[in-house]
């Protein structure tokens, strides 16, 4: 189907309004039932803000942990599209590369090692974690050359193998580990959106848009590449080099939104994959609608975590993994067959 500004713009807004009201949605749950409207009034009126539980509440914890969880769906799912394109595989995502995998490895070591300094908006765990997932990157790319070309099977062995090394590297980690940290260990590697205050924000905003934007840039080049390299080259696109752009943006949001929020599996697959089936397969159009349901989704999942076992949250991670998990083997079987 030809890609027409109408048909641009009506999806657009769609998944634009889905995101809205999965953001609305967000503010109504929590463990402590808060009056909105008082909230709100206290947003625009200073001299209510004193002592307004409504208000602490509303403004500097679930306002914040829903625009994570938008900003970090938004980043996964704008990574999966363009790492499906670019392997042309449709059951690719962010995390079959072992940044995750990296990422986590950087968060742990800075737990075992006790460290608590930061910088900026960024505490260690989140700075080791940015380092780990870097490295990987590089490794990862280092690799992956053979000769001048950008071998795509290549990547993926290595990301395997990268992959499995850090995972036992992570379980090194914890056996040399103080017994009170693993717990801390483990809710950081099932992944959270828990913030307060808008400084995580602040952070992630210098990682992520650039990222994206790279992405977005490209995302008729990614066309052509979805259908194979000699045709790609023939259509006048530099194949290696918007493979090695789209592959470093893809692997700095990915690194970005994991050291923030931790590992959050399965985002990155199963939404790319959804909405190309109702879209289709034209990357000016699916990456941005991607990105904006992959946040509604990340925001939903989030909301359910909180309720499901209220007062008791659950790790997002928990829910994205038992949501995203039956339908990735779903996609697989029919794949397969």
């Amino acid at each position: 189907m030809r890609l027409t500004p109408l048909r641009l713009a009506t999806v657009l807004i769609v998944c634009v309004g889905l995101a809205l009201a999965a953001l609305a949605g967000s503010l109504f749950v929590g463990a402590v039932d808060i009056d909105l409207a008082e909230g709100w009034r206290a947003l625009f009126h200073a001299e209510l803000r004193e002592g307004n539980v409504s208000y602490q509440i509303l403004i500097a914890q679930r306002l914040p942990r829903g625009l994570l969880g938008f900003l970090v769906g938004l980043g996964l799912g704008v990574a999966g599209a363009a790492l499906q394109a670019i392997l042309r595989n449709p059951l690719a995502d962010p995390y079959v590369l072992g940044i995750s995998t990296g990422s986590a490895l950087g968060a742990v070591l800075a737990m075992t090692l006790g460290l608590s300094f930061g910088l900026g908006p960024f505490r260690a765990v989140e700075i080791f974690a940015l380092i780990g997932a870097g490295l990987v990157m590089l490794l990862l790319y280092r690799l992956a050359r053979r000769r001048r070309e950008f071998s795509m099977n290549a990547l993926l062995l290595c990301g395997v193998t990268i992959a499995l090394v850090g995972s036992s590297g992570i379980l090194l980690m914890r056996y040399l580990a103080e017994p009170q940290l693993l717990v801390i260990m483990d809710r950081w590697m099932m992944g959270g959106l828990a913030i307060v205050g808008y400084d995580e924000l602040a952070g992630l905003f210098p990682l992520l848009l650039p990222g994206v934007l790279l992405i977005l840039w490209m995302s008729g080049a990614l066309n052509q590449l979805s259908v194979g390299e000699e045709l790609a080259m023939g259509r006048g696109v530099d194949v290696e080099s918007t493979q090695r752009w789209v592959f470093a943006a893809a692997s700095l949001v990915t690194a970005a939104v994991v050291a923030m929020a931790g590992p959050i599996g399965f985002v990155g697959l199963i939404v790319p994959h959804a909405v190309r089936g109702v879209v289709g397969p034209d990357h000016r159009l699916l990456v941005p609608a991607s990105g904006l349901v992959a946040g509604a989704f990340l925001v939903f999942c989030d909301s359910l975590a909180r309720t499901v076992l209220s007062p008791t949250e659950l790790p997002v991670g928990v829910v994205t993994s038992l949501l995203g998990g039956p339908v990735f083997v779903y996609l697989l079987l029919r794949r397969s067959g």
